[in-house]
């Protein structure tokens, strides 16, 4: 039976009825419907709504209920309404009349807004953790390769010798971002909805505070319209999900090209690796691709619950039933996607006399040459000019700086000594580069130390 039928003379439209239905999706929130629930008949009792007994009774039944479905003997009617219509028809089938008062000073809107929010909560901490669990194997990689030296690039070229620890660290605080954002996000999140009703509150003597407090959020919402139409939890989160796609994106990009042969710095495990159907030679980095791919389903899931908000009135709107699926779906695609992708990282080869002959060409250490000049009083922009007549010089013999005749710097200046093969040397190139956030060795250790030092006991805050 429908909560609302009493105003209509007709059943709804079996297609209808489909369209209208909420069930295969916010059962999801079966949990925390019946946490909800048993919270609010425990205020309603202390409040003398109605009675303890009953009050009592009423907990003990919902309770009853959510053991059955945490056991598995208790499954949900695929046919009911939606969550709340299902908990309150078994409630009400296990106690009589006693099962009726239960939603007595509530709504469906404040009740789903609740559920939704606590189910959020829990995610949230979920993936956090998850990040947190990417962050530690890459700050592991980075201490592991501090000192193994790679091409770093701008613009897809070959630029300036960094470390390939000091790379994956740039990652450790792209991720070490998004995990913070999910943290402040919850912040936002954790106020109580319950009480609002549907949206003008209640002429009952209820105690919000109590209901948020026995349920564990930081209070209550402030105002009733806005605590039953408020989803910028969800646009919150769906956009801090969708950052960690894109970094998870900009990620698997390169490992999709570090894979190949034209790169080959490293190597996937067989376990996160598939072939081709024709082609026996392949090995291809299929999980990053898909992750590449799932970032723009993510974003879609942003996208469609913006456009669902931006025209919506105070207060509830059934548009708001489009919420779910979208912030369920994007929630459930960064879980995915970490489940694989952390291991992934985790088991890859790094190959680091490919990067080091990489880094060999491309005449990435020009830039010290420069500051070699510089050093000894030039101008940079003279030392610059000077450089690149070098390095045209070089391209043009099919030689590089560091094997380019002495004699052949000292035709460009005078300054030039043989010391300028030691400080254009990739190694001392990086380990030059002590300031802070920069590639040398020290500084990859100390930043994947800290970070490491940081997420120490933040699993569960």
């Amino acid at each position: 039976m429908k909560l609302w039928a009493g105003r209509f003379h007709k059943e709804l439209d079996s297609k209808v009825n489909d369209f209208n239905s909420s069930i295969s999706f916010d059962s999801r929130m079966a949990e925390e419907d019946l946490e909800g629930s048993i919270a609010h008949a425990a205020m309603l009792g202390e409040c003398g709504v109605i009675a303890q007994d009953e009050a009592e009774k009423i907990r003990g039944g919902l309770t009853g209920i959510l053991a059955d479905f945490k056991s598995g003997t208790l499954s949900i009617d695929p046919q009911a309404e939606d969550i709340h219509t299902f908990v309150e028809g078994e409630l009400t089938a296990r106690l009589g009349d006693a099962g009726k008062r239960l939603h007595t000073a509530r709504s469906r809107n404040d009740q789903v807004a609740v559920d939704l929010r606590l189910h959020l909560k829990k995610q949230c901490a979920g993936l956090k953790n998850q990040l947190n669990g990417l962050i530690r194997v890459l700050c592991k990689k980075a201490l592991e390769h501090s000192g193994d030296v790679m091409p770093g690039y701008t613009h897809m070229q070959r630029a300036q010798p960094i470390t390939f620890g000091h790379h994956l660290m740039a990652y450790a605080e792209m991720f070490l971002r998004d995990a913070s954002r999910l943290k402040d996000a919850v912040k936002r999140m954790d106020f109580c909805p319950l009480g609002s009703c549907a949206l003008a509150g209640t002429t009952y003597p209820i105690d919000r505070e109590r209901t948020a407090s026995l349920l564990g959020f930081s209070g209550p919402t402030q105002n009733s319209l806005d605590g039953v139409s408020d989803r910028d939890f969800c646009l919150e989160l769906a956009s801090c999900i969708s950052i960690a796609m894109v970094h998870l994106s900009r990620f698997s990009e390169e490992i999709v090209l570090w894979c190949s042969w034209e790169f080959k710095f490293i190597e996937l495990d067989d376990a996160f690796s598939t072939g081709s159907s024709i082609m026996p030679q392949k090995k291809n980095p299929d999980i990053a691709e898909l992750v590449r791919g799932k970032s723009g389903r993510a974003i879609g899931d942003m996208t469609t619950l913006f456009a669902m908000m931006k025209g919506l009135p105070l207060a509830y709107n059934k548009d708001l039933q489009e919420d779910k699926e979208a912030i369920f779906d994007a929630v459930d695609t960064l879980k995915l996607c970490l489940t694989a992708f952390t291991p992934m990282i985790d088991t890859m080869k790094v190959l680091p006399k490919n990067m080091r002959a990489a880094a060999a060409k491309g005449f990435i250490n020009a830039t010290d040459c420069a500051d070699y000049l510089v050093g000894k009083g030039m101008p940079f922009r003279t030392a610059y000019k000077i450089t690149g007549e070098l390095v045209a010089e070089c391209i043009e013999r099919g030689l590089t700086l560091e094997t380019l005749p002495l004699e052949e710097y000292k035709k460009r200046s005078e300054l030039f000594d043989k010391s300028v093969y030691d400080a254009i040397s990739l190694e001392r190139c990086v380990n030059g580069r002590k300031v802070l956030g920069g590639p040398a060795p020290k500084n990859v250790e100390f930043q994947a130390n800290r970070i490491l030092k940081l997420l120490e006991g933040t699993e569960d805050d």
